[in-house]
């Protein structure tokens, strides 16, 4: 019976053992898997917030390239609209202009002009173009335009001039109507050139007072410069 007892009592403390070791390892199994699954979750949360992070980065950009369009789209149609705005006045002022040739002091207008000119010019020889319909106003005034223009240097350098001044007789070389009107003279075979058209005088006189025009138009468009 002895033998017997002790028999079982290792064999119940083999047993225990037993179970003692298998709940350690079960214990232990789930605080890992435990531990495992934590990691794990975490990890996916973390992914899911960068996920997150780099689309809402995405779209925040894709609303930036938007609205930069738009306020580009905005831009170019409010450029667009202002140029024709400037360009509707340089044509008023185009007609305008027109006006003026057929007033009684154009034939003084145009001395002043081929005055100008020569003195621009300062050659002996110089040919004088203008509008078809301008020719015999403009045949009508070189004289005088020419004794003037030799008063002035006269004047101004004691130097008396003789000068050869002509109205150019190719009607085909006319300036056209878009000139609205004055000369344009030339010496040396076309070599130099002197541009004094009412086109071109009006031209000089809007690129001069582009910027006042701007201001007035645009006035909000200046305060934020």
């Amino acid at each position: 019976m002895a033998a017997t007892d002790q028999i079982r009592q290792m064999v119940n403390f083999i047993l225990q053992e037993a179970h003692e070791k298998a709940n350690e390892i079960r214990v232990k199994t789930e605080h890992d898997f435990n531990l495992e699954k934590q990691t794990l979750v975490h990890e996916a949360k973390l992914n899911i917030q960068d996920e997150f992070t780099k689309k809402e980065k995405d779209q925040e950009i894709k609303e930036r390239i938007t609205r930069s369009a738009e306020v580009g789209e905005c831009r170019v149609k409010k450029m667009k609209i202002r140029d024709e705005l400037l360009n509707s006045l340089v044509q008023e002022a185009s007609s305008k202009a027109a006006v003026v040739t057929k007033g009684q002091n154009y034939p003084q207008l145009l001395q002043k002009l081929i005055v100008q000119g020569l003195i621009k010019i300062e050659e002996s020889t110089v040919a004088v173009y203008c509008r078809g319909e301008d020719v015999d106003t403009v045949k009508g005034v070189i004289d005088a335009a020419v004794e003037e223009y030799v008063e002035i240097m006269k004047r101004e350098s004691s130097v008396t001039l003789k000068c050869n001044v002509f109205v150019n007789t190719d009607r085909s070389q006319d300036l056209p109507d878009s000139s609205c009107g004055g000369v344009l003279l030339t010496a040396l075979k076309g070599k130099i050139v002197c541009d004094n058209t009412m086109k071109s005088r009006l031209t000089l006189v809007y690129e001069e007072l582009l910027p006042s025009i701007r201001a007035i138009l645009f006035p909000d468009e200046q305060s934020k410069q």
